[in-house]
């Protein structure tokens, strides 16, 4: 790959994790009050919910910046684009659908198979 689509690359991932970074700060959860006086149960469930939706969207987030910090340090490395199985070329098409793949279609195919 050469060093101006790693260039792209790496602006690429800073900005997906800029954008995660502050999903992750407005997304901050509250605690849902468990005081029935104050709220029905169906509300009180249906926030519970709504709860537990954010926090998982959260996790996510999180697992998302862990995954866009290896593709970083991929491209330092010289790795990135580079099948962690095969070690082939990465196309270039599946990288930038998602900059921290990993695996090659035809390992990721194999693996589901």
């Amino acid at each position: 790959m050469d060093e101006d689509a790693l260039i792209e690359f790496k602006h690429s991932i800073v900005q997906l994790k800029l954008s995660l970074l502050d999903q992750i700060q407005h997304g901050q959860t509250q605690t849902v009050q468990l005081d029935q006086s104050k709220v029905g149960r169906l509300s009180r469930m249906d926030a519970l919910q709504n709860q537990q939706m954010a926090l998982e969207n959260q996790r996510r987030y999180e697992q998302k910046l862990i995954a866009l910090d290896g593709a970083l340090r991929r491209i330092e490395n010289g790795d990135f684009g580079y099948c962690f199985v095969c070690e082939a070329a990465i196309a270039i098409e599946r990288l930038r659908v998602d900059p921290s793949v990993t695996r090659c279609i035809h390992c990721v195919q194999e693996q589901s198979a």
